[in-house]
């Protein structure tokens, strides 16, 4: 999940023993241990090297859509400019189209496409779900466009109250009426000509991941593979509140739905391994940067609980991308998803001493690696 800063329901408080990167996990290997739901820290962006008018642009409030477009235009120019592989070694080319439409349920949702360049054949379509207090318009511009060059359709949204699309700054009413929002949207999108009789994947990343589950879950019939990025599908009962302290967020929840209320950490040092990239994600000035919403965080704890009790319901190809030294989403966790899902045709590859921003937070050429294993595992399926 790239965020500027990250903050969690819990922290673990393990790390997976060192190990072969890359290495491919066997059934009955896996142990669990903690996972952290992610989430972001109140804290105001250094944005080095900025210009007065884009910090300026940077703080002001976002609660509402009108407010995050202006910014995310602001911010459009400088993106080609920043210091990170995926800005600076984006392929050329690519057919990207954006746009905005409202959905059944009043929701005005963004989405946006990246296609294969002019006379390269589509393989098949690649549907994102991005993590907690994210955007589909960041770092996953420069992840698209290496997955598209690879020939595949790739297709993004913002859940309603993130990024470009309508809805409350950070606000989960509902976790399942969110993956309803992506179903609709994504379902559309399938209809579409260019991708119309393509197989059809879902990529999710961190509390995408639990976005991307529940959409299989939801339809188990209706994808031909499911890939994982350092999943949020699970929280150790070590770290889960007490029952009474659950109880008495449930109800605070249903009085102040939409206090920024719930404790959190900075622990953006923890999601990206290389210190200049963590610098990058500060210029991602739309994601939500504040403390968690009551009952968004009371709705990702539901969440996670109802997709650890479904886990074995997982029939689709699988493939779960991890790094071995994430703070954030415990590796253990996928390990363990691993193991449970039913589906024979899944895979667990674990990046030595990774942290929890594998795509976007590594060094170059482990991101590179990453978005190769991505790539790779599609093209053994299309």
């Amino acid at each position: 999940m790239p965020l500027r800063h990250m903050a969690a329901i819990s922290q673990r408080h393990a790390v997976l023993p060192p190990r072969r990167a890359g290495r491919i996990a066997r059934p009955g290997t896996g142990r669990v241990a903690v996972m952290a739901a992610d989430g972001a820290a109140g804290k105001t962006p250094r944005l080095e090297g900025a210009s007065e008018e884009l910090r300026a642009a940077a703080a002001q409030c976002l609660d509402w859509a009108p407010a995050r477009r202006r910014v995310r235009a602001a911010f459009v120019p400088v993106l080609p400019t920043l210091d990170h592989c995926l800005f600076k070694m984006a392929p050329k080319g690519i057919q990207m189209d954006e746009n905005f439409e409202t959905n059944s349920m009043g929701v005005e949702i963004f989405w946006k496409s990246w296609l294969p360049r002019e006379g390269i054949a589509t393989k098949a379509a690649l549907f994102f779900c991005h993590g907690y207090g994210d955007t589909c318009t960041f770092f996953f511009e420069g992840i698209a466009k290496r997955i598209a060059a690879a020939g595949y359709a790739v297709y993004a949204m913002d859940y309603p109250g993130f990024g470009l699309s309508y809805g409350l700054h950070g606000y989960i009413a509902s976790f399942d009426g969110m993956v309803d929002h992506v179903i609709e949207q994504y379902s559309h999108i399938k209809d579409r000509k260019e991708v119309c009789g393509l197989p059809h994947f879902l990529l999710g990343q961190s509390m995408g991941g639990a976005v991307a589950l529940k959409i299989h879950l939801k339809q188990p019939k209706e994808w031909d593979g499911v890939l994982l990025v350092a999943p949020m599908c699970k929280i150790a009962e070590d770290v889960t509140p007490p029952a009474p302290v659950l109880k008495a967020l449930s109800i605070l929840s249903c009085l102040l739905p939409e206090a920024k209320l719930f404790p959190q950490k900075d622990i953006g040092d923890l999601a990206f391994r290389d210190p200049r990239k963590r610098k990058v994600a500060e210029y991602n000035a739309i994601s939500y940067t504040d403390q968690m919403r009551l009952k968004t965080a009371v709705e990702l704890l539901k969440a996670t609980k109802d997709i650890e009790s479904q886990l074995e319901k997982v029939c689709s190809p699988l493939l779960i991308l991890h790094g071995a030294a994430d703070m954030v989403t415990d590796p253990h966790v996928s390990e363990f998803l691993y193991e449970k899902a039913s589906t024979k045709d899944k895979t667990l590859k674990l990046y030595d001493d990774g942290y929890h921003c594998i795509l976007e937070g590594e060094p170059d050429d482990r991101i590179s690696a990453a978005i190769t294993d991505i790539i790779s595992w599609l093209d053994s399926r299309c």
